[in-house]
């Protein structure tokens, strides 16, 4: 009779044991997951000013089908939905709603660009809905405090602009410094990180010159800098505007120290319009490697970005930077999707976003690593200064990072 009792109670406790694990192994969806499928969504400017980035979100797209071919992510298949919102924030607000209330995605991933992102922040954290690697490097997008369903892809725009700072008191230390600035939350941040990372030498800087993104040209605004004795250009634009100011310089014959934030710097929206010879010497930071850079023809994550653009995304370019940060963004995205496994619910993806550990994306530079956490919703911390020799993008100096306030 006891061995009776004694064999009842160990099979019942069996089969509670059994049961309760059954019950944490279960697959937990929100709106936009099952067990086919992970829907989510993103605005591009396919067309409009900013059509530049329109590679971006093409490259992310053609990754995706990538990972689709091998299998998809824990067996689910990868449905990417974009809309196009030509770089103009009502419209980026009127498909980022149709993404959440018509086609029910479970998140907005790389929504593309300050203002567009900074449109629709708000209305994606009231729903709950993550707003996942935006394109964007605002502070207002790594405050998990504040918005804790938003997480940016590119690095801070203000610990950027301190690792400039750094680089200017080492080596120019008497610099009259001028800025050019995109008047947004873009080039408020760039100058409020210089500013930071100057500290008491703040000084330096003899002018601050905004420029509006409808304006036609930056020609004026150049003019204005040069007779402020400016020696140090501090140029916080996007390609456009970038090229305008390169092809000024070369006009007015001026040639100061001329540092170009990283949105601006690709060769192929940027350099090359304006010209590679009047290009020489500017300097920028990188944080991923340069496909056109002959030392990474050997390097394995290279080869396989090549391999992966002549099957999947034949006509872009191969050697434009917007292409292997579209790359790069979506390696990530895959990443964290893995580390959510079948808790597909909003909660653990933003969960899973802000515990990266030591993650190395196949592109990134020698040393360089994803790390975030709950408090600190950074991805890209760490960069390295280039200076472009006319040709090509040369990197310089030790990994830099930024350890200054998250936000």
């Amino acid at each position: 009779m006891n061995n009776r009792r004694a064999f009842l109670a160990a099979t019942t406790a069996l089969a509670f044991a059994f049961s309760a694990g059954q019950a944490l192994a279960q697959k937990k969806y929100d709106t936009g997951a099952s067990d086919t499928e992970i829907k989510f969504g993103q605005t591009v400017p396919f067309s409009g000013p900013y059509s530049a980035y329109a590679n971006i979100g093409k490259s992310e797209l053609a990754y995706f089908a990538m990972i689709n071919d091998k299998g998809g992510i824990n067996g689910r298949k990868l449905n990417l939905i974009q809309y196009d919102d030509a770089y103009s924030p009502p419209k980026t607000v009127e498909q980022v709603r149709k993404l959440v209330e018509s086609d029910e995605v479970l998140f907005t991933f790389q929504v593309i660009g300050t203002a567009a992102n900074a449109a629709v922040q708000k209305y994606l954290n009231s729903k709950k809905v993550p707003q996942m690697l935006a394109s964007t490097g605002a502070s207002r997008f790594t405050d998990p405090q504040g918005y804790p369903w938003t997480m940016a892809f590119n690095p801070n725009y203000q610990s950027e602009a301190r690792i400039y700072a750094k680089y200017i008191l080492a080596n120019h230390p008497n610099a009259k410094i001028g800025i050019l600035y995109q008047n947004d939350d873009m080039g408020r941040d760039y100058v409020a990180g210089l500013k930071s990372g100057l500290g008491e030498k703040a000084s330096m800087i003899v002018g601050e010159v905004p420029y509006e993104v409808t304006d036609p040209t930056v020609d004026s605004q150049i003019v204005k800098l040069k007779s402020l004795g400016t020696d140090l250009l501090f140029d916080a634009s996007t390609p456009k505007f970038g090229a305008q100011a390169i092809k000024k310089l070369a006009d007015l014959g001026w040639k100061p120290v001329h540092i170009l934030d990283i949105n601006a710097s690709p060769m192929s929206a940027t350099l090359k319009p304006a010209g590679l010879d009047i290009s020489k010497d500017i300097i920028s930071t990188a944080y991923g490697k340069d496909p056109g850079d002959p030392q990474w023809k050997d390097d394995a994550g290279m080869k396989a970005y090549f391999a992966f653009m002549d099957k999947y995304f034949p006509e872009g370019d191969k050697l434009n930077t917007i292409n292997t940060y579209g790359y790069s963004v979506a390696e990530l995205m895959t990443q964290i999707l893995r580390q959510c496994g079948d808790d597909l619910t909003r909660e653990n993806l933003m969960k899973q976003a802000a515990n990266v550990k030591d993650f190395v994306p196949s592109l990134a530079l020698p040393g360089i690593k994803v790390n975030t956490s709950p408090s600190d919703f950074r991805v890209n911390k760490q960069m390295q200064l280039m200076k472009f020799n006319g040709e090509r993008w040369e990197l310089f100096g030790p990994i830099i990072e930024d350890t200054g306030p998250a936000g």
